[in-house]
């Protein structure tokens, strides 16, 4: 039988593909990135490397870790809380950027449906993890309260997990169809980065239901 554990080992190298996929795409294809450029297509690329490396894929091994991970309870908190304020750091850089690519061209902000839900997924991640921060780690709730707390706290987890996936999947369409890629390389490796991520997706919240080893 395939346990949790065998199950992120998968997770673990769709997380590699899908960052080579990014990055080949971004480096070779786009430009590469930027902060500050006089090429303002590299300040925009930033926005996707960081939601999709940095938000998405980071915050879904954060999610695993405690079925990934050998350690003890306290310190798999530690390393889970460690890397949703990854998540959370880039993702909030990620926001940045577009607006400052924006900004920089004149273009106006929050149109599409792709930035309302990219909006509604780090406002709502951001709150969860602070609320997430007072009830199990410090100060932390009462043991009843923590216990009560902790399915909803699993379930909207996934719930702004699965919202932040469609979010990227929904941006990587828009950025497909704006650049007119059609059948190349390039639309290729959107493709397959879309498809890798929906895998990797299905793959994290298997792990969240399967036991550790079977």
């Amino acid at each position: 039988m395939v346990g949790s554990f065998h199950v992120s080992i998968l997770v673990h190298l769709l997380f590699i593909a899908i960052t080579t996929l990014v990055l080949v795409w971004l480096l070779h294809f786009r430009e590469g990135v930027a902060f500050n450029s006089s090429n303002k297509a590299k300040i925009f690329n930033l926005h996707p490397l960081l939601m999709t490396i940095g938000f998405v894929l980071v915050s879904g091994e954060a999610i695993m870790i405690y079925k990934s991970a050998p350690g003890k309870q306290r310190s798999l908190k530690v390393v889970h809380l460690l890397l949703h304020l990854v998540a959370l750091a880039t993702g909030i850089l990620g926001i940045v950027t577009v607006f400052k690519f924006k900004k920089e061209e004149g273009l106006p902000n929050m149109y599409t449906l792709h930035s309302w839900l990219g909006i509604s997924a780090i406002c709502s991640f951001g709150l969860q993890y602070i609320l997430g921060f007072f009830a199990y780690f410090f100060p932390g709730a009462e043991m009843y309260t923590r216990a009560s707390l902790l399915p909803w706290h699993r379930f909207i987890g996934m719930v702004i997990f699965l919202l932040s996936v469609g979010t990227a999947l929904l941006g990587l369409t828009q950025y497909f169809q704006f650049l007119g890629l059609f059948r190349s390389q390039e639309a290729l490796i959107v493709n397959f980065t879309g498809l890798l991520l929906f895998l990797f997706s299905v793959f994290v919240a298997l792990s969240r239901i399967l036991p550790r080893y079977s």
